[in-house]
């Protein structure tokens, strides 16, 4: 696939809508990336970093129970099981060996549910490189518990106090940090979002989901998946898992946003409820207003609690490639539990709105064989359960 072309457009999405002061640092960046992709030390320390460090190849593990009970071919890929709890740490590894590459003395990150934020403080730690991470005040609140995981691991956590208090103004002002400070500084994002080069930079890094996962289902079942399933906020994980297989027309992407309180009410479900638009450097599907304003998302899930989409997402919308669902708050807590009570797994709120749809396919897809992406694990995510289970 020949997706992004040179000016970083996915079809008619993507692209690089940003102010002047960026534009050097965003072409040092591709510069940058272009060398590094090709330098054998840094692709035998990357590789290295993610067997001995990060723990991967990640299991394909076969729900047996969950399986029985939808009446489908159930397999995991289980990004939970690495290093600080999710599929985020691939990235921030990646780009944390870039920033040294590119010899910064600075790594800034934005974070929602913390997880990328403690993988950035993990890698910068690491590469002993300073690290700073913008979170939204909401967000602190609901992720107490990443938040002191940052700070033991020697990241300051700066509190944004703007806007919904979320991840997309974390992002915003992330971005103001940059402008102000493009010599020494390297914004490490966290998600297949943004200016080009960064959904390709992420996606890169996250292709080892999907790579991973087509080797070892061929293995189980000498045969490719019916289906992928993986939730879609930003949409990092689901891009990493689906891009592998993208030239395999028969194995179906199904991408699932959250629902929040519904596709009537607030939502994050860029795809299903948005419109093309530019937001935050590039154009995608973002939940705008008439007057391309745009509005508040939610989601039970910090991670998923973002109004915009990645550009490659978007572009498989309009191609028909992929297909995108959404699940509302008490659906996700209800796919929680499904996989905790069936498989002893507890899943993070983000991959459980992705678990709930797996009833939804059981309906038509009996017999068939599906790969979940379970991006993170749960811990970080009790209190929220807790509060909501009441």
């Amino acid at each position: 696939m020949s997706y992004p072309n040179q000016k970083g457009y996915f079809g008619e999405f993507g692209g690089k809508f940003i102010p002047e002061t960026l534009s050097f640092c965003l072409k040092e960046l591709e510069n940058s990336y272009r060398k590094i992709k090709k330098d054998k030390s840094f692709k035998k320390e990357f590789k290295s970093l993610l067997a001995q460090y990060a723990g991967r190849p990640t299991p394909l593990y076969y729900a047996r129970s969950l399986s029985n009970y939808l009446g489908m071919k159930v397999y995991i890929k289980r990004e939970d099981l690495l290093h600080t709890g999710a599929h985020k740490i691939n990235n921030a590894l990646g780009q944390a060996l870039l920033a040294k590459f590119m010899g910064k003395k600075r790594i800034i990150a934005e974070t929602g549910a913390g997880q990328h934020g403690v993988a950035t403080a993990t890698a910068a730690t690491l590469l002993g490189i300073k690290c700073e991470v913008y979170m939204g005040q909401e967000d602190m609140e609901r992720q107490k518990a990443n938040v002191f995981r940052m700070r033991i691991l020697g990241a300051k956590v700066i509190p944004v106090k703007t806007g919904s208090k979320t991840l997309k103004d974390a992002c915003n002002q992330a971005f103001r940090d940059w402008v102000t400070n493009v010599s020494g500084t390297y914004y490490l994002l966290g998600s297949a979002v943004g200016p080009h080069p960064y959904p390709k930079i992420v996606r890169d890094f996250q292709t080892v989901i999907g790579k991973e996962a087509k080797k070892q289902i061929l293995q189980a079942e000498g045969k490719l998946p019916d289906y992928l399933v993986a939730c879609v906020g930003g949409g990092s994980n689901a891009i990493g898992f689906f891009h592998p297989f993208y030239n395999q027309a028969k194995v179906k992407f199904i991408g699932v946003e959250a629902a929040g309180f519904g596709l009537g009410g607030l939502s994050a479900a860029s795809l299903a409820k948005g419109s093309p638009g530019v937001f935050q450097g590039s154009k995608s599907y973002v939940l705008q207003d008439k007057n391309g304003q745009i509005k508040n998302a939610h989601s039970i899930a910090p991670g998923l609690d973002y109004p915009g989409v990645g550009p490659e997402h978007s572009f498989y919308k309009a191609i028909k490639r992929a297909e995108y669902e959404a699940v509302s708050d008490k659906q996700a807590l209800e796919g929680f539990n499904l996989l905790s009570r069936l498989e002893g797994i507890i899943p993070a709120l983000e991959p459980s709105h992705a678990i709930y749809y797996l009833k939804k396919l059981a309906k038509y897809g009996k017999g068939k064989t599906v790969i979940l992406c379970l991006s993170g694990r749960g811990d970080k995510d009790l209190d929220i359960v807790r509060k909501y289970s009441k």
